[in-house]
């Protein structure tokens, strides 16, 4: 919304809120700077009706009130548009704080932090002590220290068009580069969830030219996000689990394991779901790590600093991949 328009909505809203009795349009075009410059009063009318509309479409109570001369008033009583008391228990008022901290680097965190402090004035029980306590922090060296906070961030260029999409239901399209290719794909997407999973955001949605649900990393999108006209062809479920999926990928819950070498100093996420680490030399280790689907496009991310060991198929499915990213 323009500046302008908002200021000009907000001066309408306080003429109509700060009144005991219903104001004309006469009286509202007077006391409104934004409507003196309308020279005719067809082009104000119309302005009025819309700024109107706009108010009401936001939530606000305008009363129409004929006066016994006839003369049409209009009326917001604060009674009728007021906010009901905003109560929120910590463990609700924590959930919101680690929520906002998603926009720490996004274009909305001076929006999100604002609300925050809204909250706060109200009397929602927001505290130094809420993140941590939402986190599981139980540590008591932790209390009352600063140090230790919680972040989820969004990095990502895709996170907030695709947010925005989410919420409204919006199909989109962008470049998308897999694990294994060296070139992004075009792809159709109707975004159904995002979901953060051990420091990457992930996307689950409809694929419109695979005809089936995928999961997308967004740090994997290349170029703009693209929004796209008309409504979602495919039901979107009641529950999405974005996690759950990954972790398939990622070998969570997999009773199979593997063996790697995996380099010193290297490979951390590799290092945390370890079954077993041993020491080779001084300059690799070899790991037993869960094994399920996916581990094979998530091992290529190392690079050279993975090597398979077993099972074979496994170690050939890598090599596959390695091969296929040398060629292009």
């Amino acid at each position: 919304m323009a500046i302008a328009k908002a200021e000009r909505l907000m001066n309408l809203a306080l003429c109509l809120m700060n009144t005991r009795r219903p104001v004309s349009k006469r009286e509202l075009r007077a006391s409104i700077e934004a409507y003196h410059e309308i020279g005719s009063d067809e082009a104000f009318n119309r302005m009025f009706e819309r700024d109107k509309d706009d108010l009401r479409e936001l939530g606000m109570v305008i009363e129409t009130v004929e006066s016994i001369d006839g003369e049409i008033g209009y009326l917001a009583r604060r009674d009728r548009n007021r906010l009901p008391e905003i109560a929120l228990d910590a463990e609700e008022a924590a959930a919101l704080s680690l929520a906002a901290k998603v926009w720490q680097q996004a274009r909305l965190a001076e929006a999100a932090s604002g609300a925050l402090q809204k909250l706060r004035a109200a009397g929602v029980p927001f505290d130094d002590s809420d993140a941590d306590a939402a986190a599981g922090s139980r540590d008591p060296a932790v209390s009352g220290q600063s140090a230790l906070e919680p972040r989820i961030p969004a990095p990502e260029p895709a996170f907030e068009p695709l947010m925005l999409a989410t919420r409204d239901r919006r199909p989109v399209a962008f470049d998308y580069r897999k694990a294994n290719a060296v070139r992004p794909e075009p792809r159709q997407v109707e975004p159904w969830a995002l979901e953060c999973w051990r420091g990457h955001w992930y996307l689950a949605g409809w694929d419109r030219d695979r005809h089936d649900v995928r999961v997308f990393r967004l740090s994997r999108i290349t170029g703009r996000v693209r929004t796209r006209g008309g409504t979602f062809t495919a039901e979107v479920p009641d529950h999405v689990d974005v996690r759950a999926t990954v972790a398939s990928w990622a070998g969570e819950g997999a009773t199979a394991t593997a063996r790697i070498r995996l380099r010193r100093d290297s490979g951390y996420p590799l290092r945390a779901r370890a079954v077993e680490t041993l020491p080779v030399d001084a300059d690799w280790d070899e790991l037993e790590i869960p094994y399920g689907h996916g581990l094979d496009a998530w091992l290529v991310e190392f690079g050279p600093d993975v090597v398979v060991l077993e099972p074979a198929e496994l170690r050939a499915d890598v090599v596959d991949r390695l091969r296929a990213v040398a060629k292009g």
